[in-house]
């Protein structure tokens, strides 16, 4: 169950650090690749996460 709440925790700090690096280095005029690059990749891992909990929560009602 902890490792769950890591995953969600560190999805939302990369979508978060995306975010606040694409502002920053937009105000700079300065390259926003990384900062997509971290928006994108915690998207996916939300994807996956979600998927993944949604397959652990329906194999808990087959037993009933």
């Amino acid at each position: 169950m902890g490792i769950f709440i890591v995953y969600w925790i560190i999805v939302v700090l990369l979508f978060f650090i995306g975010i606040i690096q694409i502002i920053v280095k937009a105000t700079k005029d300065q390259p926003v690749k990384p900062g997509l690059k971290l928006v994108i990749a915690s998207v996916i891992m939300l994807v996956i996460g979600a998927g993944a909990c949604a397959v652990i929560l329906s194999n808990l009602n087959i037993g009933h």
